[in-house]
């Protein structure tokens, strides 16, 4: 009985430790699923990059998701565990995302294949409202990108490298909402790259 309790008791603790994937992406309460689609903008053209399906739990994290490309091949798979998320691939062995919650509003992030080789290491900070701060990547690159808020908006993405010294900066703003809050249509302008890219969001709710 005691076995049981303590069993509980972590996984308990562990759900409410971990952030929550609608406040990450500032998503209103009582999502049930949403598709995301990535387009390139070049001018007045657009092209798919990207489509993904997601099925979020009652409590705001997502339960699974499938990612196409623009001919509608499965690129990514992911399914979530007790303890890890499961992602599938056609080309590759599978993964296992685990996530660590850590003090002062941090999480490590780690993906492995097998279960044993780690093949990313990210920290996540984030801020008191649940939405990320920045992310430090800690096992290949070292970037670290920082997120900025206006109004419960993202507005931008910096991302420099472990030197401190400037990749690139990503514009975000928002042009349409939802009743509930959710952003519908969004444009990122990376400053760097001169590159254009358009988020098209189609949120279902209970």
């Amino acid at each position: 009985m005691r076995i049981l309790l303590f069993i509980f008791l972590v996984v308990t603790m562990q759900s409410c430790a971990t952030k929550k994937d609608t406040k990450k992406q500032l998503l209103p309460d009582g999502i049930k699923s949403a598709t995301e689609e990535r387009y390139e903008v070049v001018g007045n053209q657009k092209k798919l990059l990207w489509k993904k399906d997601m099925v979020f739990t009652k409590n705001g994290r997502i339960k699974s998701s499938k990612t196409v490309d623009a001919s509608g091949k499965v690129v990514q798979e992911t399914k979530k565990k007790l303890w890890f998320v499961e992602e599938t691939y056609p080309d590759r062995e599978k993964l296992y995302r685990k996530t660590r919650w850590k003090p002062k509003q941090r999480e490590r992030i780690s993906t492995y294949e097998k279960k044993q080789e780690k093949t990313s290491e990210s920290i996540y900070h984030y801020n008191k409202d649940g939405t990320v701060a920045k992310i430090v990547d800690n096992f290949k690159s070292f970037q670290t990108q920082y997120f900025y808020y206006s109004d419960k908006e993202l507005t931008k993405i910096v991302t420099k490298d472990k030197d401190d010294k400037l990749i690139d900066e990503v514009i975000v703003n928002c042009t349409k909402k939802d009743e509930k809050g959710a952003c519908l249509n969004e444009t990122r302008t990376f400053a760097q790259k001169k590159y254009k890219e358009e988020v098209v969001f189609s949120p279902v709710y209970d």
